[in-house]
């Protein structure tokens, strides 16, 4: 009886203390989450040192400028790479934290080494190279954080993770573009370059001290090599409730043309907007973001995701109609400042094209197969990167065919006009997209 006593009392604390553990797993988990997110965030601040210095320092044009953007992600369309090898190579037992690691180094040499280069000696060249190189680690570390929220995302409680990293990276993009709106006027461009590689190496230093197995990870060990694993993504890309979603949600961001950079000289060229108004304007937007994450997880969970994303794409044409009016002075003749309208709408729809990608991502990585989650997320990822290009390269062929120019905006209601057209253009096949996540599909086939 005593001996049966002690059994249950030896298990009762055994039991307490893998509680503990797995409670501190957890923490140092969303800890390293956190982190990782809001510095994806924050990657605006250094930005927008980048876009006024190419517009201001080196006087390129808004599809120069545009070109360069979109361009210097081409390291993201390479995300299923990445995937794949964290998913079948471990380092000394690892297979997250190292490559966390190696993308926040990458980023520091990239943001150090563009601080470094003398003003008199800075090319539009150089600069392209090291963003080129910053963007591969911005991918890498993307890549891993984003299969740790897929890897727990069907624990009971891991289901909120999703949204907690939405919150993470708009919290760091409220700081980003507030911070980027003051050190615009106050500091110069390499001083940001340079805040934010130390930055860098912080989150470089504090990430190798955490030891993965210390995160309470799900035990998805697959160790069948990167051949294995690529034949098991294009076996789950294979299932029409996995390639559907996917092939339409890219090309309803792909087929909207991007007139980013034309709206960004108008704003700043035509209508004098100063640099700390459109800072705000981003923080507001980042605000939104940051609202939406919460909503989301408190009230739109439980809505079917091709009725909500199908919602948000046609309040984004509604808003670029809206924008068409602004160009053309209506909402000044009315008595609303151009200044206004820039920080509340023109912020929002800024970050409404990337809203849809929170319901959809929550439901990709509920569909994700066991042991698949860093390629297949990355897969996504990569893909609505992809999307992204294809959207700037396509906004600056439309802003050359309708000759808008840095000086000349005449016919930027028009590109408007056609942007809007192009956004309804997919409501009509959005039945690709699931109502919800069907029992049994992240199961991988044998």
């Amino acid at each position: 009886m005593e001996e049966k006593r002690l059994e249950i009392i030896t298990k009762t604390t055994d039991n307490g203390i893998k509680c503990k553990e797995r409670e501190r797993g957890k923490g140092r988990r969303a800890l390293l989450l956190a982190i990782g997110f809001w510095i994806q965030g924050l990657r605006c601040y250094p930005w927008m040192g980048v876009i006024f210095f190419l517009k201001d320092g080196l006087h390129v044009d808004p599809s120069t400028l545009q070109i360069l953007q979109n361009s210097a992600n081409l390291p993201m369309v390479a995300k299923p790479f990445y995937g794949l090898l964290s998913d079948s190579f471990y380092i000394f037992g690892q297979h997250r934290i190292p490559y966390i690691a190696c993308g926040a180094f990458l980023q520091a040499v990239s943001w150090f080494a563009i601080a470094s280069i003398p003003p008199s000696s800075i090319t539009f060249f150089t600069i392209t190279i090291n963003l080129l190189l910053g963007n591969l680690g911005a991918a890498i570390a993307e890549v891993a954080n984003d299969a740790v929220v897929a890897e727990c995302a069907k624990q009971p409680t891991g289901a909120d993770l999703q949204s907690f990293a939405w919150v993470a990276g708009a919290f760091g993009g409220i700081m980003g573009n507030l911070l980027g709106g003051i050190s615009i006027e106050r500091l110069s461009s390499r001083t940001m370059f340079l805040l934010f590689g130390i930055l860098l190496t912080l989150q470089f230093f504090f990430t190798i001290s955490v030891n993965e197995r210390s995160l309470d990870l799900p035990k998805n060990k697959s160790n069948h090599g990167i051949k294995k694993q690529l034949s098991d993504l294009l076996l789950v890309l294979r299932k029409p409730e996995i390639y559907q979603p996917i092939s339409w949600f890219a090309a309803s961001c792909a087929i909207i043309p991007a007139l980013t950079s034309t709206m960004f000289y108008f704003q700043t060229q035509h209508l004098n907007i100063e640099s700390s108004t459109l800072g705000i304007s981003k923080v507001y937007g980042q605000v939104a973001m940051l609202t939406w994450g919460i909503v989301y997880n408190r009230r739109l969970k439980s809505i079917p995701p091709r009725k909500l994303i199908s919602t948000i794409q046609a309040t984004m044409a509604v808003l670029m109609l809206s924008d068409s009016l602004f160009v053309t002075g209506f909402y000044h003749k009315i008595g609303i400042p151009d200044s206004l309208y820039v920080i509340f709408v023109s912020g929002v729809l800024e970050v409404l094209y990337y809203f849809k990608n929170l319901p959809f991502s929550v439901l990709m990585a509920k569909l994700c197969p066991p042991g698949c989650e860093g390629s297949l997320m990355a897969f996504v990822m990569s893909t609505i990167a992809l999307s992204y290009i294809a959207s700037g390269y396509i906004g600056v062929a439309l802003a050359s065919y309708i000759e808008v120019t840095e000086n000349d905006f005449s016919g930027l209601r028009k590109a408007l006009w056609i942007q809007a057209a192009c956004t309804v253009v997919p409501l009509f096949w959005c039945s690709l997209i699931p109502a919800g996540p069907k029992v049994g599909v992240g199961k991988k086939e044998k």
